[in-house]
């Protein structure tokens, strides 16, 4: 009998990220101050493997997204990996058809030796989609947009492993939209997630093991969160 293929959808996609230890739940201080009920941390997808499986997520949610693109662009330091190993399986998805695609990032410091500047890989050129973690307070999307446009390129759209649904501010002047909405309205590319935090609290509602969390993150989403990430 034949292996069942694997799954890319939303809920697989937050057990892995549980199975990592990359997906969290307890109470974490964020960098905005805040104390979150659930933390995502892409950098503990640390293996080869991990990587390997997560690079297949972002390559099939860029698919069905029915996005037009001719390259990928990682943001350093993160997205640097993240747009290598979406490029790598890019290659071997057969529905994509889309060849072998291209791929670059960018030092965060100019190099001043050797072939210098501070791009690494193929040339910006054409539609180019920036691959991240998450969006917190859209820095390294605005870098990569400049970036991007400086070569006569043309960014296409963000992709992303988790959009948090999560306003900005502080308490009392919150922004508001998400950190994902304000890209989108910005600089007018699309967002694309492979999952987000209403699939979180799906599996906290429907998955017994983790339903003591469900209703701190419930709080949390009320008071700084967005309940639709397509409305604004």
């Amino acid at each position: 009998m034949p292996n069942n293929p694997p799954s890319y959808d939303r809920e697989t996609f937050v057990r892995f990220a549980l199975q990592e230890g990359v997906l969290k739940f307890g109470r974490f201080l964020t960098k905005s101050g805040r104390y979150s009920p659930y933390f995502f941390n892409a950098g503990l997808f640390n293996t080869g493997a991990s990587v390997g499986r997560l690079g297949q997520f972002y390559a099939h949610a860029l698919i069905e997204s029915g996005l037009p693109f001719d390259m990928l662009f990682g943001p350093a330091y993160k997205g640097i990996p993240l747009a290598t190993a979406t490029a790598m399986a890019l290659a071997q998805v057969a529905q994509a058809n889309v060849g072998s695609v291209p791929f670059a990032f960018n030092r965060k410091e100019a190099k001043d030796h050797g072939e210098g500047g501070l791009l690494v890989g193929a040339p910006l050129q054409g539609r180019v989609v920036i691959v991240d973690d998450v969006i917190t307070a859209g820095t390294s999307v605005r870098e990569s947009v400049d970036i991007i446009r400086a070569q006569g390129a043309e960014p296409a759209g963000v992709l992303i492993a988790l959009d948090r649904m999560e306003r900005a501010g502080p308490d009392g002047d919150l922004t508001p939209g998400s950190a994902v909405q304000d890209v989108e309205q910005r600089y007018g590319l699309p967002v694309i997630a492979i999952a987000d935090l209403t699939d979180i609290l799906t599996l906290l509602a429907t998955d017994p093991t983790f339903a003591e969390h469900e209703q701190a993150v419930l709080t949390y989403r009320d008071r700084y969160g967005i309940k639709d990430s397509r409305s604004f």
